[in-house]
C-alpha cells in the first residue's frame, strides 16, 4: 500500500482542506503515514496571506527534490492550496518535480484530479476514518469582503455556503468517528447564510448533535456579529465562552483604509454586548501592524484598543504586501525598522495580557477537554497541562494549580456532569 505525507501551511482553513485531501487519497488505497521518509507521496498545502507564508512553502517545494530523486521507486508530490491558485502554470514551470497542483478553488473537484492525473484512479470508497477529538468542519468557502490587503478573494473566490443538512450531516459523522470538539470554519464564518438558515441557526442545528461536547468557530468579522449570534452565546451550552474576533487596528483612519466596514466604537460595543450575553468571555484578535501610512497615533490606538477591549491574547503581524490587493502598492509604507519596533512593542502588551489572564486562573476550577491523557483545552481556548486520571475526550474539572508562561497546569478533580 502506497503511503501519504501531508504537510499544511497556513490557517485552520488549510488544515480542513488538507484533510478533505487526504481523504480522497485514503479512499483511492494510499495510507497516512507521519513519515516523510517513508512516505511514497506529499501534499503540500500551501498559503499566501502573507510574503513569509508563501515563501517557507515554496521552499520546502523545492527542498522536495531531493526526496524524488532519493527514491528506488517513483514518488509523486502534489501541491494545492492557495499560493499554487496565485501561482498557476508558473507554479509547475518552476518546479518540474511537481507531479499535481492544484489551486484552493479545486479543492471540492481534488478527487476528479486525482482520477483524471492518473495519481490515484478509482475510489475504492471512503475510509472509515477515527476523527480527531478536535475537528474542523468547513461550512464555507471564500470570502465576499474586500479588505484592502488581503488577497483571500483572489485567491479563493467568493464566499460559497455548503447546504446546512450537508453540514449537519457532516457533523454527525464527526461526532459518530470520534469527535468531541468541533470548529466551524469559514474566512467570514459568521457571514453563513444559506436560504433562511443563517449563522446562528446553523450554530443552534449543529449544537443540537448528539455526542457533541463543546462547538467553536473561526473567523468571524466584527461587522457580521448579529444580535441572535450573541444571543446564541448566552443560550447554547456547548457553545464556547471564547471568540476569536480581529480586529486589526485600533485607529478609525486606518480601518476606514483597511475597508473593514466598522470602526473602533462598534468592535467595543460588540465586544460589550458579547460580555452582557457571556460574563467572563475570552476575546482574542488579530492586529497587523504597519499598514501603509500608520503613524505613531494610529499604533497608539491599536494599543489602547488591545487594553480597552481586554483582549486574551492576539495574533499580531506585521503588514505584508500582497500583489493583486488595493494596499499593495499604497504610498507611505513605513520604514521596516519602525514596523519592526511596534510589532515588537504591541507582542510584549498582548504577552503580557495573556500572562495576567493565565495567572487569574491560578486557584481557580477549569473544565479541560482532554485531547490526550495529559493535556487538553479550556472553553476560553487555554492550554492546560493535566495530573490525574482522565482519557481523551472526556471533560474533566480540574484545579489550576500553577502558571507557566501562558499554559496553565491542572490536577483532575473529576468528571463534567451529564
Amino acid at each position: 500500500m502506497k503511503k501519504i505525507f501531508v504537510r499544511s501551511f497556513g490557517c485552520q482553513m488549510n488544515e480542513a482542506d488538507s484533510q478533505e485531501m487526504l481523504a480522497a487519497l485514503l479512499a483511492r488505497g494510499y495510507a497516512k503515514t507521519t513519515s516523510l521518509k517513508e512516505a511514497d507521496a506529499v501534499l503540500v498545502n500551501t498559503c499566501t496571506v502573507r510574503d513569509h507564508a508563501e515563501h517557507r512553502a515554496i521552499s520546502y517545494i523545492g527542498s522536495l527534490v531531493g526526496w524524488k530523486k532519493a527514491a528506488k521507486s517513483p514518488r509523486t508530490i502534489i501541491v494545492a492550496g492557495c499560493a499554487a491558485e496565485r501561482l498557476g502554470g508558473a507554479l509547475k514551470k518552476r518546479f518540474a518535480h511537481v507531479d499535481l497542483a492544484a489551486g484552493a478553488k479545486s479543492i471540492e473537484i481534488f478527487p476528479r484530479l486525482l482520477d483524471e492525473s492518473g495519481i490515484a484512479a478509482g475510489a475504492a470508497g471512503a475510509p472509515n476514518a477515527q476523527s480527531a477529538i478536535c475537528s474542523y468542519l468547513t461550512i464555507m468557502r471564500g470570502c465576499n469582503c474586500s479588505c484592502a490587503y488581503c488577497i483571500v478573494p483572489a485567491v479563493r473566490g467568493p464566499a460559497k455556503f455548503r447546504n446546512p443538512e450537508d453540514i449537519v450531516r457532516e457533523a454527525e459523522l464527526k461526532v459518530r468517528s470520534g469527535a468531541r470538539e468541533l470548529t466551524l470554519l469559514g474566512q467570514t464564518v459568521n457571514s453563513y447564510r444559506a436560504g433562511d438558515c443563517d449563522f446562528a441557526r446553523l450554530l443552534r442545528r449543529v449544537h443540537a448533535v448528539e455526542g457533541l461536547l463543546r462547538l467553536r468557530f473561526m473567523s468571524p468579522h466584527p461587522a457580521f456579529v448579529t444580535d441572535s449570534l450573541i444571543e446564541a452565546f448566552g443560550s447554547l451550552p456547548k457553545l464556547v465562552r471564547h471568540i476569536h474576533l480581529p480586529a486589526q487596528s485600533g485607529s478609525d483612519r486606518i480601518l476606514a483604509l483597511m475597508h473593514r466596514g466598522y470602526d473602533r466604537r462598534r468592535f467595543l460595543e460588540t465586544v460589550s454586548k458579547l460580555r452582557s450575553a457571556v460574563p467572563g468571555i475570552a476575546i482574542s484578535t488579530d492586529f497587523i501592524v504597519g499598514f501603509p501610512t500608520e503613524t505613531a497615533e494610529d499604533f497608539a490606538q491599536t494599543l489602547s484598543l488591545a487594553d480597552e477591549a481586554e483582549v486574551m491574547n492576539a495574533y499580531c503581524f506585521k503588514f505584508s504586501p500582497r500583489q493583486g490587493t488595493a494596499a499593495a502598492d499604497m504610498a507611505g509604507q513605513a520604514p521596516c525598522e519602525v514596523t519592526e519596533s511596534r510589532l515588537n512593542t504591541l507582542l510584549e502588551k498582548i504577552k503580557s495580557r495573556a500572562r495576567r489572564y493565565a495567572e487569574s486562573l491560578r486557584g481557580s476550577t477549569v473544565e479541560v477537554l482532554l485531547e490526550s491523557g495529559e493535556a487538553g483545552r479550556t472553553p476560553e481556548n487555554m492550554w492546560a497541562s493535566v495530573k490525574g486520571a482522565g482519557s481523551p475526550g472526556e471533560l474533566a474539572l480540574a484545579e489550576v494549580k500553577s502558571v507557566r508562561d501562558c499554559t496553565i497546569s491542572c490536577e483532575i478533580k473529576g468528571g463534567v456532569p451529564s
